[in-house]
């Protein structure tokens, strides 16, 4: 793409120049700057806080099993099975010879975990990626629970190997000590016996954890983690833990397989805790529990922040648990969690805290009550019943609300209004969107309520991993600093992937079972992090340009979602009826479409163009590429079978952008129009809606300029207009008072150099200052082989009272000026 044209948003855009001039490289006073920075003589903006930013952890991209937690053996205990994922089996990572049986009897090591191995031979662990990966010379810490009489052999590739003698008719936990003499990432862990035995809970551990702790954390991912001096840790959902089954893993429950994170499952001897079906479609064994989150946050020096579900589902799952003693039981297991936390020794759940090897309190003083709940009737009544409990048994608590999946909407509005009302602490909002949407909004927060609820940004990221993403979240950023006495605490999302088990991205640290490096935005979030300051000096910028979108154009599509429908008599038409498109079907054919992507199975039926699958998500097909900027594009949809409704697809573009207008979304409660921007999409309104099945609807959407009206049955369903221009060059300006500095913060998200004069308010500062830059080009992205955007530090000369920097193109300047 030539470097005049703006990367940064999913619209094409153009750069409308204010009169000033663009100035070459600075060498003279007399130069015109192209923005000016005025700093306000008096630090008494908002105060930041030590939480200001912070991490948010899920086990989402294998970041727990596989990722964080060191345990290299996949499943360890053989209790995988087909809920988990397709083709999953209680083998599952292992390959047997001779005889290998997974058991699920009344033998077992115990009743929460139900399965255990019968061998009469041998299996070998392949562990996670390429293998398990060792380096020569450390140590692994491996162990076994086994019962029967038996001489059992344990093969680690590149390790002398280990023989264990076990004896009896009991379980008895057996360990060993295997030292690699090679360094590899493709190894293996073989198990044997010649005679028959009872194996379980399969561990191998690397000694060298983060921190040396037992049952630890992969030391390169924590530290990465640690490096960002997060002030706090959001753990452990997120989706695990709004989805699911809300009951106990139990008898009594028929141990289901498919449930919300419940704390209780995940604490105590790791061979005791539940496992469960993950969210995002794989196993979690839950070794990676809840006073590992504690410990971490403890080591890193962060607060920790856990999220409890609130008994309404989420995460397109939309339902909500009618049970009102399940719903007591989960309000006495919050009580049970601060107890845990924070209870003396003594008490029932300080005493299993203490025995777990930390008789200290934690020090927990904020929990979260829901994650993005899409029924916001049902979840505020129970978020109130949990709020009450809580508050009445610790007044200090600090209990966070939310405000659903998005960023605006009749969800959004409406929990926002209950959380003003009640006076709630906190509010989680959550958005991932797109780079412009970023750049747009940047006042965001200016016009909040300074009196009502703050807000716990808990989960944001521009929809894609390049550069021009990171560029469009640090201008974001500077927003975020400039509100800090609304925006209370922030955290990107999600935070670690496994680079073979992705189901979401962006991420902002990448890892395999051996290697792992940081995104452009974890290099972004970093700079943040480590140079927040405490108190926000009120600044303003003037000068430079905005960017300005185009009307909306392109191609028109179709499509579904795990859902058979038939799309008839499409037709797109000027404002004065003239015709640009039309299609009714009846010859027969569907030449004039294509598959944006080969899903799903189309066909012309009876006269109408019919996807039949239920089992395929997003199948668009797309047409007739449009030009005209005012147009009216019409059809008839009939859904015939399947979870959802349809998707209308318009304005696509060959980059990957397009917006659709999603009727019966989310299991078919609720629509939205949303922006597509390459493989993500954001939400641009939303309301509750279905669609019913065999029933047809006329669907319009009409097109001017930037402006979309929808209609449903002749009925207006809803508006929106995408207009807002974009600011490319933002900035902010806090003091830190420890080291007597100005930390001024530009962020420049232009193809161009910005020379700018920056005007601090008649201090008297050091003639030099420390400079970080990350700067490059706005399609780059760090890689395993290859990390482009890294940070580069300086000290500059030339700084005084008033002076003129020029800012690179793309890029993100931090500057710390000394004050005298």
């Amino acid at each position: 793409m030539p470097r005049s044209t703006k990367r940064l948003a999913g619209l094409a855009v153009v750069l409308v120049t204010l009169p000033l001039a663009v100035a070459p490289p600075v060498s003279a006073a007399a130069v015109e700057p192209d923005y000016t920075i005025k700093v306000s003589p008096r630090a008494d903006g908002a105060a930041l806080s030590k939480q200001q930013y912070g991490v948010f952890f899920e086990d989402i991209n294998y970041a727990a099993d596989g990722g964080l937690y060191a345990e290299l053996v996949r499943n360890r205990s053989f209790e995988f099975n087909a809920t988990d994922a397709t083709g999953y089996t209680g083998l599952t990572a292992w390959t047997a010879t001779g005889s290998a049986t997974v058991v699920n009897d009344d033998q077992r090591l115990n009743d929460r975990n139900r399965n255990y191995l019968a061998l009469n031979g041998s299996v070998t662990n392949a562990g996670y990626n390429s293998g398990i990966a060792t380096k020569k010379g450390d140590i692994y810490d491996f162990s076994i629970w086994a019962r029967g009489d038996a001489a059992v052999t344990i093969t680690l590739t590149g390790a002398a190997p280990l023989t264990i003698a076990a004896t009896g008719d009991a379980w008895k936990k057996y360990t060993g000590v295997l030292k690699a003499t090679t360094t590899t990432d493709k190894g293996r862990l073989s198990v044997a016996s010649s005679t028959p035995v009872k194996i379980d809970e399969v561990s191998l551990f690397p000694r060298d954890t983060y921190q040396g702790r037992k049952n630890g954390l992969r030391d390169d991912l924590a530290e990465k983690i640690a490096a960002l001096k997060p002030g706090f840790v959001r753990f452990p959902g997120g989706c695990l833990v709004n989805t699911g089954s809300m009951y106990s893993y139990d008898a009594a429950n028929n141990y289901p397989r498919a449930r919300a994170y419940q704390w209780k499952d995940t604490v105590g001897p790791v061979e005791t805790r539940a496992t469960n079906k993950n969210f995002w479609g794989y196993n979690q064994s839950y070794g990676l529990g809840y006073y590992e989150y504690f410990q971490f946050a403890e080591d890193i020096g962060a607060m920790p922040l856990p999220v409890l579900p609130a008994l309404v589902t989420g995460c397109g799952q939309n339902r909500a648990t009618v049970d009102d003693a399940l719903l007591q039981r989960h309000v006495q297991d919050a009580l049970d969690l601060i107890e845990f936390a924070n209870g003396p020794v003594t008490s029932t759940w300080g005493k299993v805290r203490a025995q777990m090897g930390h008789p200290k309190p934690f020090g927990l003083t904020t929990v979260a009550v829901g994650n993005e709940e899409n029924l916001p009737e049902q979840y505020w009544a129970n978020f109130l019943k949990f709020e009450a409990a809580i508050k009445a048994k610790y007044p200090d608590f600090t209990v966070v609300s939310n405000s659903g999946p998005d960023d605006q909407g009749a969800t959004f509005d409406n929990l926002w209004a209950k959380n003003k009302a009640n006076g709630t602490d906190l509010v989680d909002e959550h958005y991932y969107n797109s780079p412009s949407w970023f750049l747009q909004n940047n006042a965001r927060y200016d016009a909040y309520d300074r009196n009502g609820p703050k807000v716990f940004l808990g989960e944001y990221a521009s929809l894609d991993a390049k550069f021009a993403n990171s560029l469009a979240e640090a201008a974001y950023m500077t927003g975020l600093e400039r509100n800090a006495d609304v925006v209370k605490m922030a955290s990107y999302a999600p935070l670690l992937a496994n680079i073979d088990n992705v189901q979401w991205k962006p991420d902002m640290i990448w890892f395999d079972n051996d290697e792992s490096w940081g995104s452009t935005s974890y290099q972004t979030q970093k700079l943040f992090m480590n140079n927040v300051g405490d108190r926000v000096v009120p600044s303003t910028v003037s000068g430079g340009g905005v960017v300005l979108p185009k009307p909306i154009t392109g191609a028109i599509g179709l499509s579904t979602w795990r859902t058979a429908a038939t799309y008839d008599d499409v037709k797109v038409t000027r404002p004065d009826g003239t015709t640009i498109f039309a299609d009714d079907f009846n010859d027969g054919n569907a030449d004039g479409w294509t598959a944006v992507q080969p899903r799903g199975n189309w066909t012309v039926s009876n006269g109408g163009y019919a996807q039949t699958t239920t089992d395929t998500e997003d199948t668009m097909v797309k047409a007739a590429t449009i030009t005209d900027t005012d147009y009216d594009y019409t059809l008839k949809a009939t859904k015939q079978a399947g979870a959802e409704g349809f998707l209308v697809a318009f304005g696509i573009q060959d980059t990957g952008n397009f917006y659709w207008w999603n009727l019966g979304g989310w299991n078919n409660t609720q629509g939205a129009v949303e922006k597509g921007i390459t493989s993500a999409k954001e939400q641009i309104l939303t309301k509750p809606n279905t669609i019913n099945t065999g029933q047809t609807y006329d669907l319009k959407v009409s097109v001017r300029g930037t402006k979309v009206t929808l209609y449903l049955d002749g009925a207006e369903w809803g508006s929106f207009d995408d207009n807002a221009v974009t600011e490319p060059f933002a900035q902010v300006v806090t003091t830190d008072a420890k080291t007597g500095e100005l930390i001024v913060k530009v962020v420049n998200a232009k193809d161009t150099a910005a020379v700018t004069k920056i005007d601090l308010g008649g201090r008297k500062v050091a003639g030099t200052a420390k400079m970080t830059v990350l700067a490059g080009d706005p399609g780059e992205q760090n890689t395993r082989t290859a990390e482009p955007i890294l940070p580069v530090t300086s000290t500059i000369k030339g700084v005084s009272a008033s002076f003129t920097r020029e800012f690179p193109a793309n890029s993100i300047t931090f500057l710390r000026i000394r004050t005298r």
